[in-house]
């Protein structure tokens, strides 16, 4: 019944999202200042996440997973308790007139009881996470190192200790944009100084990333939200490690490759660009490689003859010839970031060259590199 009514709002989902959003912020006004300047992007996430949670009544154990990370998420924005109730009156209003075809009783009591469940667990989440973290930590910038022009690697020092792990990623806010957030992985391993690193790269009219980039210096501060993401290593493994890392993709690569050196395990870095101007960090993975007799890093250019110690190609084209100089290769953990497009080809190529999927780790939906 649910997947029923969810298939009219799915027939129109631009035409659903935009109602509910007239129909929320028409009702209760003063919620429109939790939410970003441009609606766009926000439509798109929330339509997204309706639709997981429709989708997900079947696997509960991933559907509380997800209201988790939702209902703390929230907590980054100001939403409380008392607006879930005008979030169901606006959603319920939304599908009498877009599933008005198929829309009963029934159905309500179905879509009504379910919307509870959901924001009952997503409560739950925030209330948990609040008693442990503050909804984001103020961190103050005290190094911007310009690499290029669309290009910076910043360095930020929360006020209080911000618990990470190597491989996440957290969102940030700067106060060009209020309640824009974007989400940039973590380019170093938890330092006895609190600082984390940050590569940014100033994307095409990208609110949060141009403003990184080309308006932030020394000294001012940003907000960042909780560190989240499983691109992590497993605990206590000592397997080999294959990171790949393309574009500012090279950032939770070379936070894994810090925690990996310090534990021993012997670890091979792919570094991927188009030119040598792509392998912006790649002299600080030099003085890594040096400290660290069993880290090799192999930087592979696509369009341009290969360094020294290089390649030359796409990723995905030189993998199979890479992997067979390994050896025991095949008892390797693989972890990809970079381009979309890119990660899903290597993963691919992983796959066909023999390596199990259950050996291959990415965050393909959650940072920005």
């Amino acid at each position: 019944m649910l997947k029923e009514c969810f298939a009219r709002l799915d027939a129109d989902p631009a035409g659903a999202t935009s109602y509910f959003y007239g129909r929320l912020f028409a009702r209760e006004p003063q919620l429109r200042a939790l939410f970003p300047p441009a609606m766009g992007p926000q439509h798109d996430r929330f339509f997204q996440a309706l639709t997981r949670i429709v989708w997900s009544q079947d696997n509960p154990a991933e559907l509380a997973s997800h209201l988790g990370r939702l209902g703390r998420d929230h907590r980054r924005y100001g939403v409380l308790r008392e607006h879930y109730a005008a979030v169901e009156t606006a959603l319920l209003a939304t599908l009498r007139t877009f599933a008005a075809d198929v829309w009963t009783p029934e159905a309500e009591a179905a879509w009504t009881a379910a919307y509870r469940s959901a924001a009952a667990a997503m409560i739950a989440a925030a209330e948990r996470d609040a008693a442990a973290h503050p909804p984001w930590w103020v961190a103050g910038i005290t190094g911007h190192d310009r690499r290029a022009h669309d290009l910076a690697v910043l360095t930020l020092r929360p006020e209080r200790a911000l618990p990470f792990l190597p491989g996440q990623h957290v969102r940030v806010q700067t106060a060009r944009w209020p309640r824009v957030w974007r989400p940039y992985s973590i380019a170093n391993a938890p330092r006895p100084d609190g600082t984390l690193r940050l590569h940014v790269r100033a994307r095409p009219a990208g609110w949060v990333s141009g403003a990184l980039v080309r308006h932030c210096a020394p000294g001012d501060t940003v907000l960042l939200g909780p560190a989240t993401g499983t691109m992590t290593l497993a605990p206590g493994s000592t397997r080999g490690l294959l990171l790949i890392g393309a574009g500012t993709g090279l950032a939770p690569m070379k936070a894994l490759a810090e925690q990996a050196a310090g534990a021993g395990r012997d670890i091979r870095l792919l570094l991927g660009a188009r030119t040598e101007d792509g392998l912006y960090d790649l002299p600080a993975l030099r003085r890594l490689e040096a400290d660290c007799a069993r880290l090799r890093v192999t930087p592979v250019l696509s369009g341009a003859p290969a360094p020294p110690g290089g390649l030359h190609g796409r990723i995905p084209d030189v993998l199979p010839g890479f992997l067979d100089g390994l050896r025991d290769w095949r008892d390797h953990d693989a972890y990809v970031a970079g381009p979309v497009p890119l990660v899903r080809r290597t993963v691919t190529a992983l796959q066909r060259h023999g390596l199990s999927l259950a050996r291959i780790h990415h965050d393909l939906l959650a940072a920005e590199n």
